[in-house]
């Protein structure tokens, strides 16, 4: 765990739990295991606030106990999930992705789930259809004004509270490895997409959807699939032959990118998604952009000949590269010091003399996955405490313009007359309206560029991970 893991983790704490949870979990981050005296001792925290403070990481699945290190009977020890915590900053694009996937309903339980860590399935579908019935009634949809009808739905409120539902202590999870799956095989049909057509991703998209359930998550392979199960299961508006279909798999089997690979000629040949290699070559691309974003196209060239060629000389680098000597030594140096490129030294003799040694730059994509990620990491934590900076200088007016809008909405739900509506609007000024309009477009940007930040680190992570399965 790293420096910077730990601050992102502390500022994810500090923002949706507070900063009582947050001392508490950073704590726990850097020391590991500990028991509960020892916690309230070295971080000078009340007994029960620490109490409150574990059940929180508890709940949420962001701390774990156990029998301590010396056995039974020794106090039970907590230990932090940095892991678990980081999962937080992905909660946004859980709840979008439900949406598209399930609708409306599918996101108020994800949410639901996520904001509560965890509950029983008789309380998410209470909650879940509270919300539902007062989105309809906010809308102005059919209300059950009548008093028969009320008395009807606090009997059923009623009833089901006090049922006791049969599942006390069966409690919910959100499954993240599910939807890190169904990011992963995203990332993958679009890397598809863009390098082929639509029509190739598709086909990969069904070869996906096909063993979803039964490629495990860290599995290298998909299941073996043949060409005639594929077929008939391809969507009916891709009306494509069969010969077509075939020549679409020889091309994606042939491809460089090597996302499809042919593992037997049973049932018209037998066909698998190749999810390491398409992790590595997603993650090459993404190292390569880095580059050319940061240092230019000059020095991306430089950099994907090294990823290709392994080890080179400089005099090689600048032949391959067509680069002049003098630039490309300057950008080698450049990637060099910021680790983006190594160099190996290979002696002629055991004198280790520099005119008898070979001088062999190279590029050892794992590491500088890991380097890259670091630095994502640093980006998501900069961009947050920005974010929480500008809220608390912008304060006064932020309360200002919800207690406003407040007074609206009550307003307008007792039938008031315009003129009443638009007296109070006016109580915000002409320049703090424009000042709250330029806050709330840059808090979006930066929403934005977090969330935009997280798929990087998405998929590094991916990356990273399907390199200890091996």
């Amino acid at each position: 765990m790293t420096a910077q893991e730990v601050r992102l983790c502390g500022l994810l704490l500090q923002e949706h739990f507070g900063e009582v949870v947050e001392r508490i979990g950073t704590h726990l981050l850097r020391g590991g295991a500990q028991n509960l005296r020892t916690i309230a001792n070295e971080t000078n925290t009340p007994l029960d606030l620490v109490k409150k403070s574990l059940c929180v990481l508890v709940q949420h699945g962001a701390c774990e106990f156990g029998s301590g290190r010396r056995g039974p009977g020794s106090p039970v020890e907590y230990r932090a999930s940095c892991e678990r915590v980081l999962r937080v900053l992905r909660y946004p694009r859980y709840i979008y992705t439900a949406k598209t996937l399930y609708g409306d309903t599918g996101e108020l339980i994800v949410e639901e789930v996520l904001q509560r860590g965890h509950m029983t399935m008789s309380n998410t579908v209470k909650t879940v259809a509270d919300r539902l019935t007062h989105n309809m009634e906010g809308r102005g949809k059919r209300r059950r004004s009548s008093d028969d009808s009320e008395e009807q739905r606090g009997g059923k409120k009623a009833k089901m509270d006090s049922e006791s539902c049969g599942d006390e202590g069966i409690y919910w999870l959100v499954n993240f490895e599910r939807f890190h799956q169904h990011f992963r095989d995203q990332a993958i049909i679009s890397a598809v997409a863009s390098k082929l057509d639509q029509t190739s991703s598709e086909i990969v998209r069904t070869m996906l959807r096909m063993s979803e359930v039964t490629t495990t998550q860290t599995a290298a392979y998909t299941q073996p699939l043949s060409a005639n199960e594929i077929f008939r299961s391809l969507p009916p508006n891709y009306s494509i032959s069969r010969p077509i279909l075939d020549q679409y798999l020889s091309l994606l089997v042939d491809d460089p990118m090597e996302f499809v690979g042919k593992s037997g000629d049973s049932g018209g040949g037998m066909y698998v998604v190749n999810l390491q290699r398409a992790l590595a070559n997603l993650a090459r691309a993404t190292l390569e952009s880095v580059v050319q974003e940061r240092f230019g196209s000059r020095s991306a060239r430089i950099f994907r000949l090294l990823l290709r060629k392994r080890h080179l000389e400089q005099k090689q680098v600048e032949d391959f590269a067509m680069i002049p000597a003098k630039e490309a030594k300057d950008m080698l140096y450049t990637l060099l010091s910021e680790n983006l490129v190594q160099l190996q030294e290979i002696p002629k003799t055991p004198d280790h003399a520099p005119s008898r040694t070979f001088y062999l730059y190279t590029v050892n994509q794992l590491p500088t996955a890991r380097l890259l990620l670091q630095h994502c990491y640093k980006t998501v934590a900069n961009l947050i405490e920005r974010r929480l900076f500008e809220t608390k200088e912008n304060k006064r007016l932020l309360e200002k313009s919800q207690r406003i809008e407040a007074i609206l909405a009550s307003l307008q739900a007792s039938g008031a007359e315009p003129e009443q509506l638009t007296e109070v609007e006016e109580m915000i000024t002409a320049p703090e309206r424009q000042q709250l309009e330029a806050l709330r477009h840059h808090i979006n940007k930066l929403d934005s560029t977090e969330n935009q930040v997280d798929e990087t680190v998405f998929l590094l992570e991916s990356y990273i991970f399907s390199t200890k399965t091996k």
